[in-house]
């Protein structure tokens, strides 16, 4: 697989928040499909959600095709995300980990993007 070959696919997104502790803060899904890819830029995605009223927004994943996997045929559902895809073809997951304990107001807050290598268990 290749960046080039991503454009067009459909995927949902796992996303894993984590503290500079280890600790983990939230996790968030999201899906939807393949515009564009470069690999400079990242990997931009559409996204879709189950609410037909909401806007859809890019989201630029980093380019690394490592943490893209085959999904398995099915309805992948989670109304608190807005998700709502059927037969996707990737699923993707990644962990992001804060790399600064404090900021003060206003100013960047700096996270770490790490490709997530394990294949996501489905259904569990």
């Amino acid at each position: 697989m290749d960046l080039q070959s991503l454009i067009g696919k459909t995927c949902v997104i796992g996303l894993s928040y984590f503290d500079v502790d280890g600790q983990l803060l939230k996790q968030n899904q999201c899906c939807g499909q393949v515009v564009a890819s470069d690999a400079q830029k990242g990997i931009t995605i559409k996204l879709q959600h189950s609410n037909g009223r909401a806007a859809a927004a890019d989201f630029i994943l980093p380019p690394n095709e490592r943490a893209w996997y085959k999904a398995p045929a099915g309805h992948y559902r989670n109304p608190e995300g807005g998700v709502d895809i059927e037969n996707p073809d990737f699923l993707v997951t990644w962990d992001i980990h804060r790399t600064q304990q404090d900021h003060s107001e206003g100013q960047h807050e700096w996270w770490e993007w790490r490709p997530n290598t394990q294949p996501p268990r489905v259904g569990s």
